[in-house]
Order: structure tokens, then C-alpha cells, then sequence
């Protein structure tokens, strides 16, 4: 039965293992948010790096970024590291440039985890371009259409009216002038008073030499405002991974740990009891011993009043002057005190402790001698009786084994009827231990009554103490031996005493 004690203890141990797999949960999940921030930060790392490339590859500050330059500039940076694939989107979500793996669906912003879409062994990151606070996405065309645009811009510009050329351009040389001369001439560069200035930065307003028209073109369609940079996920799923088996063997090893606790508890508690009960038995085995001592003494001392009503009976029943009637009684006084004297010896001879003291005995000798001490028994009868027993030396106490050997012929030969058969039989069963048997052709044992056969005081002939089978029991017990009842067949009992060791030569 579980006790207070019980319950808490294994409420402590549970409160343990909650805490454990809870704790190993938890430390597991922000393991796994750090390596997304990681791969984050990686991806952020990237796409800054390839944000600096494409404004160094842009054409003299105008902001315009050669598709061709700048897919050769990413296509470097992909196979130098653990990038994948590099795209470049436009406000419409469209692909701009592409360099490595192509991604043919992009996943929508919700399915995004903290920055990060995770395709198989793939990180997909989709970030915006941050060039500068006041910059206008860079626009990438090809630079062929680049080189166009300036041709056309320069060929609608009259020099002739004394227009400054577009800044970062020459005016084209006249016929008479050499490739050594400067172009402007020998009376020096023209007056830049009526150039306009040139803007802090180009990127914050369309090219000088793009109509807005077409400058708005191609902020719609060719503009840069989205990175999106896929990276393998392969280290960070393998630190993943390992980190989960190792959440998982601490887990088990905890779940281990609180069931071993939880065993070792339940054993303490058992043995605990154990020792409580054998405390008690103990107790009780010396209450009864105290018990039996005090049985025995009082049947001893019974005995001697039993005697002397036995001697006066004997006395009344020889005297000359007593009438029939009395010497009829003294002679039921006698019988009954002989009954009484002879329980009161039995129970003596079972409450006596069994001292054995082992000495080599001839198996068969000690058989016949029983069989010649109850041959008047045999003989009245007229009870036929086997003795099958084989010349075996045994480790035994000769009187103890005699007596137990008397008690089962004796019972045989109560429960057979006239002209039976009762049958001694002992042999070897191997080199180191033989058996002893002795069956008749009685009424038999019924199989319910086997193991009661053997209590105190139970027996099932009318003239029986239940004693003498109690006895042998002991006997048997007292030499390391057992004794079984089983059938006889086709019928009767049969009382078998094996473990029975030889003496060694």
C-alpha cells in the first residue's frame, strides 16, 4: 500500500523529470533560434557584401549597374562561399539578375520564419537593399543599352552654341586636331561658369542624361530594391540534428536515472518491510518455541499422574473383593490412559528439536530392521511386505531415519487392508545421491490432501494422531532431504524421499 512518503518521494521524482525534458525542450529551442538568427545574420552578411559589389560595378556614379558586370561580380562571390544562389528582384517582385541556383517559386512573406524560408537543405532569405539613407535603388540594364543611351544623349547635344559636353564625356575632335592635343584647344578649357554643378550624389535623381520619361521606365521594371539570397542549410541541420539526438539521450538518460531512483525506492521500501516482517516472524518463531517448550513440559508432566491412575486402576482391578462391574472400568481406566500416554509421547517426540548427527548408515540394514520390528503388525494382517533395497551407504542419523522409516510402514500398513501389499524400495539415482520409497495398495491419498498430509494433527484413520507423518517430515527437513506424497500404481500410496546423499568413498 502507498504511504505519504511514497507519494512524495515519486512526486519528487516526477517534478524531476518534468523539470528535465522541459528544461532540454527549452534549451533545444533556443538552440534552434540562435541558428536561425545565424543563418540570418549570414544572409544579411551576404546580401550587404553583394549590395557593395554592385555599387562598385556601377557606371561612373550614375547609378546604373551593367547586368552582365555585376552577374560575372555575384557569380564570384557564390563560388567562393557557402552561397547558393543570388537573385535580385524589382518592386514588382520580379527577376532583375540571377547568379547560381534558381529558385522557380518564391515563397511568400508569410511563410518566411524569422527572415528565413527553409526548402529542404536550403535557406531561402529575402532582404531589401539598403545602398545609403538618401539613395534611390541602383537600376541594372545591359550595358549595351547603357552605351546606347549615352550615344543617342551626346549626338542631341549642340556644341556649337558653346553647351558644355556631359560631365565625364569629350566633345568629338575636329579634323585639324592631333590625338596628344587637348581637346578643348590651345586657348584652354572652356569656362565652366554655365555647367550646372554636379550633384553630391547621382543616385538620388535620375541620370543627366535619361528623360524622366525613361528614367521612370526603368525604376519600374529595372530597378534593384529586393536580395534574395539562398544559402546551404546543411551545417546548420547537422548542428540541428545533433544537438536534438543529444537533447534526446540526456532525456533518456535523465528518464533512466528518475526510473532507477524510482526502482531503488520501491526496493528500500520493500526490504524495509522485509526486515520488518522478519523482525516479527522472529518474534513470533520465539513466542512458539516458549510455547512449545512450555507444551512439552506440561505433557511430560502429565504422564506421571497418567501412571499413577494406570498403577491404581491395576491395583482395584487385582483385588480379590472387587466386584465385575469395577474390574470392567479399571480396565477402561487402563486402556484410555495408555491412548493418552501414548499421544502425550508423540507430541514429546515432535516438539523435541532434531539434532542430526551424520554418520555412514547401510540403507538396507536399517529397512529390515524396521520390517522386523513390526512384524507382529505384518503378520496380523496378514500383509505381504517387499523390501527392494539395495546395499547403499548413506550420510544419515541411523535413529532418526529409522524412526521415519517405522512412522511410514506403520502408516502404510494402518491404511492397507488384510492381505495387502506394502513395498520398501531404495536405490541409487546417481553417484552422489539416492532415494527412498515406500508404497502401498491402500485407499491412497486423495490429491487435494497431499500437502495437508504432512500438518500436525491431521489424519485420516480413525485410530491415528496425526502425528507420525508430521515427525517424519521433520526428520526428512532436518537432513537437507524431501518428501513428496504421490500415487501408487494402479493403486494405493506412494511416499518418496529423494536428495538422499551417498557417503563419499
Amino acid at each position: 500500500m502507498m504511504t505519504r512518503r511514497d507519494w512524495a518521494v515519486y512526486g519528487v521524482l516526477a517534478a524531476v523529470w518534468a523539470a528535465l525534458i522541459g528544461w532540454q525542450t527549452a534549451e533545444h529551442a533556443r538552440v534552434r533560434k540562435e541558428l536561425l538568427h545565424s543563418v540570418s545574420d549570414r544572409g544579411r552578411y551576404e546580401s550587404s557584401a553583394c549590395g557593395k559589389l554592385m555599387t562598385s560595378l556601377g557606371f561612373f556614379g550614375s547609378g546604373v549597374v551593367g547586368r552582365e558586370r555585376l552577374e560575372a561580380g555575384l557569380n564570384a562571390l557564390v563560388s567562393t562561399n557557402d552561397l547558393l544562389s543570388v537573385e535580385l528582384l524589382n518592386n514588382s517582385d520580379e527577376i532583375v539578375a540571377s547568379v547560381g541556383l534558381s529558385i522557380t517559386n518564391l515563397p511568400s512573406r508569410d511563410e518566411f520564419e524569422g527572415g528565413v524560408y527553409w526548402s529542404g537543405d536550403t535557406a531561402i532569405l529575402k532582404y531589401p537593399i539598403d545602398l545609403g539613407t538618401n539613395m534611390a535603388p541602383e537600376l541594372v540594364i545591359p550595358s549595351s543599352e547603357f552605351r546606347a543611351m549615352r550615344t543617342n544623349r551626346m549626338a542631341a547635344t549642340n556644341f556649337s552654341e558653346g553647351q558644355p559636353p556631359p560631365f565625364g564625356e569629350r566633345p568629338p575632335r575636329g579634323p585639324n586636331q592631333s590625338n596628344d592635343r587637348p581637346f578643348w584647344g590651345p586657348e584652354g578649357p572652356p569656362p565652366y561658369t554655365n555647367r550646372p554643378p554636379r550633384p553630391p550624389n547621382l543616385s538620388t535623381e535620375r541620370p543627366y542624361w535619361m528623360t524622366e520619361e525613361h528614367y521612370k521606365d526603368l525604376i519600374n521594371n529595372r530597378s534593384a530594391h529586393t536580395f534574395v539570397v539562398v544559402l546551404s542549410a546543411q551545417p546548420v541541420l547537422r548542428a540541428l540534428n545533433d544537438d536534438l539526438w543529444m537533447r534526446v539521450i540526456i532525456g533518456i538518460m535523465g528518464t533512466a536515472a528518475v526510473a532507477g531512483f524510482g526502482m531503488a525506492w520501491h526496493s528500500l521500501v520493500g526490504t524495509s518491510e522485509l526486515q520488518l516482517r522478519l523482525v516479527r516472524a522472529s518474534e513470533q518463531n520465539l513466542h512458539l518455541k516458549e510455547m512449545n517448550l512450555a507444551a512439552a513440559g506440561l505433557a511430560h508432566e502429565t504422564r506421571n499422574p497418567l501412571n499413577i491412575i494406570r498403577g491404581l486402576a491395576q491395583i482395584i482391578s487385582k483385588h480379590e473383593g472387587a466386584p465385575p462391574e469395577i474390574r470392567e472400568k479399571t480396565l477402561d481406566i487402563i486402556n484410555e490412559t495408555d491412548r493418552v500416554t501414548a499421544q502425550l509421547n508423540e507430541f514429546i517426540n515432535y516438539s523435541r528439536p532434531r539434532e542430526v548427527r551424520r554418520a555412514a548408515v547401510n540403507l538396507n540394514a536399517v529397512a529390515t530392521e524396521v520390517a522386523r520390528a513390526l512384524n507382529y503388525d505384518i503378520d496380523e494382517k496378514k500383509i505381504q511386505l517387499e523390501v527392494l533395497v539395495e546395499s547403499v551407504i548413506i550420510e544419515a542419523d541411523e535413529q532418526l531415519l529409522r524412526q521415519a522409516l517405522f512412522n511410514l510402514v506403520l502408516n502404510a500398513v494402518q491404511a492397507v487392508p488384510a492381505k495387502g501389499v506394502i513395498r520398501i524400495r531404495a536405490s541409487r539415482r546417481n553417484n552422489e545421491e539416492a532415494f527412498i520409497e515406500i508404497s502401498d495398495n491402500g485407499p491412497g491419498v486423495s490429491p487435494d490432501q497431499r500437502d495437508e498430509i504432512f500438518k500436525p494433527y491431521f489424519t485420516t484413520h480413525a485410530e491415528g494422531t496425526g502425528l507420525g507423518l508430521a515427525v517424519v517430515q521433520q526428520i526428512v527437513l532436518a537432513h537437507g532431504w524431501e518428501i513428496e506424497c504421490l500415487a501408487n500404481q494402479p493403486a494405493g500410496a506412494l511416499f518418496r524421499i529423494s536428495h538422499v546423499k551417498l557417503k563419499k568413498e
